[in-house]
């Protein structure tokens, strides 16, 4: 049965008819009000934070847009039951997600916590050197260090210098591949570059045994791929709408000291490497201008998490690239991305990553998360020291790498798993399962320990919710299995038999009438003993 939203009660009403059930509001309110009768509109942009989403997130415009419009019809900035639902109706579906902890990690403060740790841990790195064979690189201070991660569910979390613009550089390869195969599908692409590791450094002028580049990964293949596509719309969808320029400087300094990449678009033409028709010259200055794109740490997250999301953008819902296009890349990228350290860090990290010399690492965490790290340092092979360090100990510490066994390596954090007791101590979870007839989940609550009678605001059970909604089976589960009280009162006195009564639902009026009968107070401790008895028949 679907969930039916209903009207809000008034909270000075001295009794409430029966059969009118919280809303999904209400229950949120519940959830963040902690017994009080209003909430200060802090208490909920924070509350909002420590889930993960932001308050400048677009799918929440439509809710932060009504609480600035609220609050200034109130006098002490707080928000009573019938503001709260007037602000949050409109994203109550993404609301309700982010605050029953159903989003790909959980317990997302506890996360960061971590994060921040082990970018404390790399910034005490002081090795490698800034790229100077470009002037404008040469400018970023070796102290610079950031790291940026949106997850598949548009959770965000930054630290360090991550709202300052740098050039993609080399990571920009990967997004244009997948741009390409989106455009032209993988066949077509493939006419013109191979899918195998050059073993060779990124920018030689080397071609494989067909006459192909070796991949969109090194300079030549990324030189082509340049010839297949019209990017600047995708970046701006990949970054959802985020930070994407463009530094003329960085593209003027590449073109003048873009020999070798000259010598290799020579070289491609004389093999007959491009589309036929192509200006090779234009081709390299479209090149170069990619390579100049800006980011910042925060935009590239959001793009990495694109990837890691097949294709749809976390924070606007909109598919950018097609599941081939992402699902080719990510496998590029695993064995191609990081130069000439791309067998150490598929082998330790496991992870599909790019580099570049601006001292970018693009890092994907499929179907969970994207990071962007960024210090300009770079080691001998030209990647970010401190960002090798930060995927390294990432992949250390949680269970990341592409063949953990997320069954049987406990050592690992998973912080794709709910804390044991953050589930257990949430009321409305309870009574979500209870709304929505889920018998599986009640069965996880009464297995972990869970009180199966709590209360909310309002003293309604989870009880009351089942005999409102007809949901007999958890009706029967509660009573026979959990032994819960038959007959608890809310705040106004309603028992959930008044509740079956006025919903017209017969068969929960008889197994209550049933249980009413047989129920008594003084019973309810010997009752209480022999519950986990007839939790083994039930479960």
């Amino acid at each position: 049965m679907p969930l039916r939203l209903r009207h809000p009660r008034s909270l000075t009403a001295p009794r409430r008819k029966a059969g009118i059930l919280p809303s999904l509001e209400d229950l949120l309110f519940y959830t963040i009000a902690e017994g009080q009768e209003k909430i200060p509109a802090h208490k909920f942009t924070t509350a909002l934070k420590a889930t993960g989403l932001r308050t400048g997130d677009p799918r929440l415009k439509e809710c932060m847009e009504m609480l600035k419009v609220t609050l200034k019809t109130t006098s002490d900035g707080a928000l009573d039951r019938h503001l709260f639902k007037k602000c949050v109706q409109s994203n109550i579906v993404l609301l309700t997600q982010a605050f029953r902890k159903k989003f790909v990690i959980p317990d997302f403060q506890s996360f960061c916590a971590h994060i921040d740790d082990l970018y404390e841990n790399a910034k005490n790195l002081s090795g490698g050197q800034v790229a100077d064979y470009i002037p404008q690189l040469a400018r970023f201070s070796p102290d610079l260090w950031a790291v940026a991660l949106c997850t598949v569910d548009g959770q965000r979390h930054t630290v360090g210098d991550t709202k300052v613009p740098f050039c993609l550089q080399s990571c920009v390869k990967p997004l244009k591949y997948a741009i390409a195969v989106h455009d032209h599908g993988t066949e077509y692409v493939h006419r013109f570059i191979g899918k195998e590791p050059s073993g060779l450094r990124f920018n030689k002028l080397f071609l494989n045994e067909d006459d192909k580049p070796h991949n969109p990964m090194v300079n030549a293949g990324a030189i082509v791929c340049t010839s297949l596509i019209k990017v600047m719309n995708f970046m701006n969808k990949l970054a959802g709408n985020e930070y994407v320029g463009f530094s003329n400087a960085t593209f003027q300094s590449e073109r003048e000291s873009g020999d070798r990449n000259f010598a290799i678009g020579y070289y491609l033409k004389e093999k007959k490497c491009f589309p036929e028709g192509t200006d090779m010259t234009s081709i390299l200055d479209f090149y170069f201008q990619l390579c100049s794109i800006e980011v910042t740490c925060e935009s590239a997250s959001v793009m990495a998490a694109t990837l890691a999301n097949g294709g749809f953008c976390p924070i606007t819902g909109e598919r950018v690239l097609s599941p081939e296009a992402v699902r080719n890349t990510l496998s590029l990228m695993h064995s191609c991305g990081m130069y000439d350290f791309s067998g150490q860090f598929a082998f330790h990290v496991g992870l599909p990553a790019k580099s570049g010399v601006a001292g970018g690492i693009l890092l994907v965490v499929p179907n969970v998360m994207g990071i962007m790290c960024w210090s300009p340092p770079l080691d001998k092979l030209g990647n970010s020291v401190r960002g090798i360090q930060f995927c390294t100990d990432l992949v250390s510490l949680c269970n990341f790498h592409n063949y953990d066994n997320l069954r049987h390596f406990a050592k690992k954090l998973d912080p794709r798993r709910e804390g044991g007791d953050q589930r257990v101590k949430s009321v409305i979870n309870l009574l979500f399962a209870a709304y929505t007839g889920d018998v599986s989940a009640l069965r996880r609550f009464a297995l972990s320990s869970m009180d199966m009678e709590q209360r909310d605001y309002d003293s309604r059970t989870a009880l009351h919710v089942a005999a409102a909604e007809g949901h007999t089976e958890v009706v029967r589960f509660l009573l026979e299995a959990c032994k819960v009280n038959p007959v608890p009162r809310d705040r106004w006195g309603n028992t959930p038999m008044d509740e079956a009564v006025h919903f017209g639902h017969h068969d929960v009026v008889t197994i209550l009438r049933d249980y009413h009968n047989q129920y008594s107070p003084q019973d309810s401790a010997a009752e209480k003993q022999n519950a986990e008895k007839n939790l083994d028949g039930m479960l």
